[in-house]
This record gives structure tokens, sequence and C-alpha cells, in this order.
């Protein structure tokens, strides 16, 4: 945490959330001023967990720098591309997936009802997500989104969800960032 950097290696859920967002904190504490630079190699989660994550990268005052350094998928791709305009990294051999959230259900027929209901409303919040940070509309992120959309860093630039690809040393390529002596 010294290089106020946050790193998202596993799937993600509750406990990687809590660690997360308690690091994020503390970070703001320490230095509202200072960049913190997320790095992320995870397939994604939970969206609740994914969405608390997302929620604080928007409400600390430090600039959120995001890097993929191998892939971001699905709820991963949303805090990829959440990160503080400009700030959006991934490495150049790094994938990137978009998709609709996944989810099962069984028992009675009226709680199915409820969760497909509650299933669809994530989607929608999910997909104006991207779209907002993205700056694609939002009826192509909906087509996009209908089935797995894998993009090479390159496509992932288009599209918006990152700012750009690094090929330098991270100390060198990411602004703000100090160079070692």
């Amino acid at each position: 945490l010294k290089d106020r950097i946050v790193f998202i290696g596993t799937p993600i859920d509750d406990q990687v959330a809590n660690l997360i967002i308690a690091q994020l904190l503390y970070l703001q504490s320490e230095d509202p001023e200072r960049d913190v630079y997320l790095y992320i190699n995870s397939p994604g989660g939970v969206v609740s967990a994914g969405l608390a994550i997302y929620d604080t990268m928007q409400y600390i005052k430090p600039n959120v720098s995001t890097l993929c350094v191998g892939m971001a998928y699905s709820m991963a791709a949303v805090l990829l591309c959440g990160g503080t305009p400009g700030f959006r990294f991934a490495l150049p051999h790094a994938n990137i997936l978009i998709h609709q959230p996944m989810g099962g259900m069984q028992g009675q027929a009226t709680d199915i009802q409820i969760h497909a209901k509650e299933i669809l409303r994530t989607r929608e919040l999910l997909n104006q997500i991207i779209s907002k940070h993205s700056g694609q509309p939002i009826e192509r992120v909906q087509q996009d989104t209908e089935r797995d959309f894998f993009m090479t860093p390159e496509q992932a630039k288009g599209y918006g969800i990152i700012d750009d690809i690094i090929q330098a040393p991270i100390k060198e390529a990411m602004p703000g960032a100090k160079k070692a002596s």
C-alpha cells in the first residue's frame, strides 16, 4: 500500500470487496490528493460486491487509475472502465470481457419472478455504467453484452473501456507516477 497500489487478483466476492474498499478508504485518508493505482487480473464475480467497489471508486477523492494486467472479465471489466477518465490502462496482452449478468434460482414461481425482475434491473444498471464510462450509446452496450463480448486492449481502447495501452515500464507510462531511482 505504500506505493498506493491495490490489486484485485481473484474472483470478486464480499470478502475481496471489503478488503479493496478498506484499502481505497485508507489510501484516501492517508493523502486524498495522490492517485490510487488499481491493478486488475480477475474473472469478475458477485455483482453486488463489485458494485460496492465501483461506488467506492467513484466516492473517494483521489484519481483511481485502473490497469488490466491479465484479464478483466465481467464485473472486473466494469471496474476497469470505472477508473478516472484518462487513467484507465491495459497491458498489451490483457483480455477484457463484457456480458450480461448471470444468475440461477429455484423455488416458487413468484420468487423466481421476483429474482428475474431483479437480474433484469441489474443488467440495465451495468449497461448504463459501461455506457457512461465508455461513451458508447446504451443501445450498443445492450447489444454487445447480450452474449460474451471479448476485447483485445486495442479493441477496448476503441470501445472506450480503457484510455491507453501501456507498452513502456509502468513508472514511465502512467501519468503522475514517479520514476524509480
